[in-house]
């Protein structure tokens, strides 16, 4: 028993030291092994008397048990320590800052489209929508567009079939024939949104935005379209005074038909609107011409109305001092960020439309 008591207290105290893997393993062979301290002390029982033997085998196994679970344990130990120390240098470091918020900003055509909304609002317009793709019926006939109208060519309009019957409209107007066909008079809408020709350069693009008016009902007459236009130019351009004028023009829609002129001066390099002797030319308007009327099952003689068509591209870029029309679809966050609005600042008459 002094043998075995030794040899237990003799590795206990190795085992009682810092040891790696390889350290204990080296241990454990030492004892366990094939040659090993407690394998030779196995071996020696068949010598030992046999009044002896049993309580020698009995204290042998208490001690191999004992160190067995030491060894097994400070292997345990030895494995997390090395664990923790992996994780440690391998760690991924969770408070770094998170990547910036960036809020975006309402595009400057979307801002226009929604101050034109809430000024026409105010007048007792509603909006009308329509799609992009449009026939030939609705964009051209019956708007009274001639056969060998310019507009019809296909250096002009994007035709979508071989029958030139399926195309991206031109305009909005198609809205007002959709609006007329499926409704009763009285009529007071506007129709901003996408339309299509084929051009493109510095004020110029293939895609563009456009609003159209309509009002319709009785007796209604050229000064109503001149109060319209001179009330929605004051508004939108947020000036007390504009100087406005109606030149005759030629529309196969309306007759009589005028593009309208604002004043402007300029001054330090911008746009002033309101004010100076020089004119810029800003959209174009009409008495709806009978032949429309007819087209869409309107009585011409109880019913008359005025229509206009503006370019909202360029009424922002009027608006805004934007000078290059491409600009507006370069996707370029700078620009964005440089003219874009917040977008919890919804344009109305009573705050101000571009605070």
């Amino acid at each position: 028993m002094s043998d075995l008591k030794k040899i237990k207290e003799e590795f206990l105290l190795k085992l009682n030291k810092k040891l790696d893997i390889s350290e204990i393993n080296e241990i454990k062979s030492n004892l366990f092994g094939k040659n090993g301290l407690v394998s030779s002390q196995f071996k020696k029982i068949g010598s030992i008397a046999e009044n002896e033997r049993k309580k020698f085998a009995s204290d042998l196994n208490v001690i191999k048990d004992e160190l067995q679970d030491i060894i097994n344990s400070k292997i345990d130990e030895v494995n997390i320590i090395e664990i923790n120390e992996k994780l440690e240098k391998e760690k991924v470091d969770i408070t770094l800052p998170e990547r910036p918020f960036v809020r975006g900003k309402i595009h400057p055509v979307s801002q226009t489209i929604d101050e034109i909304s809430s000024i026409f609002s105010e007048i007792g317009f509603s909006v009308e929508e329509g799609p992009d793709v449009e026939n030939e019926y609705n964009n051209f006939t019956a708007l009274n567009t001639p056969d060998n109208h310019p507009a019809r060519d296909m250096h002009d309009t994007f035709y979508l079939d071989e029958k030139k019957q399926k195309l991206l409209r031109t305009h909005t107007s198609p809205v007002q024939i959709r609006t007329m066909l499926k409704d009763k008079p009285p009529f007071k809408i506007i129709a901003p949104g996408r339309t299509y020709r084929s051009d493109s350069d510095q004020t110029h693009s293939p895609m563009f935005h456009q609003v159209e008016g309509l009002h319709i009902d009785k007796d209604i007459n050229m000064s109503h379209l001149k109060g319209c236009l001179n009330y929605f130019i004051k508004e939108f351009f947020e000036v007390d005074k504009i100087k406005m004028r109606f030149r005759p023009s030629h529309f196969p829609f309306t007759e009589p038909s005028a593009e309208v002129d604002i004043g402007y001066e300029m001054k330090d390099g911008k746009i002033v609107i309101g004010e100076g002797d020089q004119w810029l030319e800003i959209l174009g308007c009409g008495m709806v011409h009978p032949n429309v009327l007819k087209n869409v099952k309107v009585d011409p003689i109880k019913f008359q109305g005025y229509a206009f068509g503006i370019g909202i591209d360029r009424l922002a870029m009027l608006k805004y001092g934007i000078n290059d029309l491409r600009s507006f679809f370069d996707c370029d966050y700078r620009w964005l960020n440089h003219f874009g609005f917040d977008p919890l600042d919804v344009p109305t008459n009573y705050r101000g439309l571009s605070r």
